[in-house]
């Protein structure tokens, strides 16, 4: 969990695609936190275009499960476009296994999506103090001896990409070939070609076949139970 500077939190921006949980949400901050201006996105793509620009805002909720993105990697994306901008994740999976991986990924706090309105006030009053926040209850893996996992290696070395790379591996992932890529993003081919060279370096692969299990080894599904 990332430390932040102690900051006042009067703009947030919400990506989340059920309107009637962000309606509700933006009048719970409003309520709660003091929150007086709110901008809601149900895509990540189009929440990361006006993140690009300024101002940024002081917080960013963000649902780890969206029609666009599933997780982590959107997280990690997010988290390299907003710099200091502390990022709480909203979610309707709050097991520890969940938890602790966004908080690994660059998550500032995480709220259960149907929590009291007290917890986003607590949770809220800990960020705007330069805290983070998690759950009552959660208990994190902290054996300094433990070999990281799969997972955790795989978090780490795909938050080494900038943001555009981590777009162009996303893509990768969804099968796009270099041209199609380049298309996608109104970028030149040889452009393409040299992130990808980049991106393979960084991850510390060879192909971009091992690019792809990289990305899909730090996949929110693999967080999931297995039952139910």
């Amino acid at each position: 969990m990332p430390p932040t500077a102690a900051r006042a939190l009067k703009s947030v921006l919400i990506i989340d695609d059920h309107p009637l949980f962000c309606e509700a949400l933006a009048l719970t901050l409003r309520a709660v936190a003091g929150i007086v201006e709110v901008e809601t996105f149900d895509r990540l793509d189009p929440a990361l275009n006006r993140l690009a620009l300024m101002p940024l805002p002081d917080v960013v909720v963000l649902d780890l499960n969206l029609p666009d993105v599933t997780g982590l990697d959107g997280l990690i994306r997010l988290c390299r476009v907003v710099g200091a901008v502390p990022v709480v994740v909203v979610s309707s999976l709050a097991d520890n296994r969940v938890i602790g991986a966004a908080l690994g990924a660059g998550a500032t706090g995480f709220v259960p999506k149907h929590a009291r309105r007290e917890v986003f006030r607590a949770a809220f009053a800990a960020i705007s103090a330069g805290h983070g926040y998690v759950p009552e209850g959660y208990l994190p893996h902290t054996d300094p001896a433990a070999t990281p996992s799969p997972r955790d290696d795989a978090m780490a070395r795909l938050a080494r990409l900038t943001p555009q790379q981590a777009k162009i591996l996303q893509l990768i992932c969804e099968g796009r070939l270099n041209k199609q890529i380049a298309f996608d993003l109104t970028i030149a081919e040889t452009t393409v070609k040299a992130h990808v060279t980049a991106i393979m370096r960084k991850l510390g692969v060879q192909s971009r076949t091992q690019a792809v299990l990289i990305a899909n080894e730090a996949s929110f599904a693999r967080l999931l139970p297995e039952h139910g």
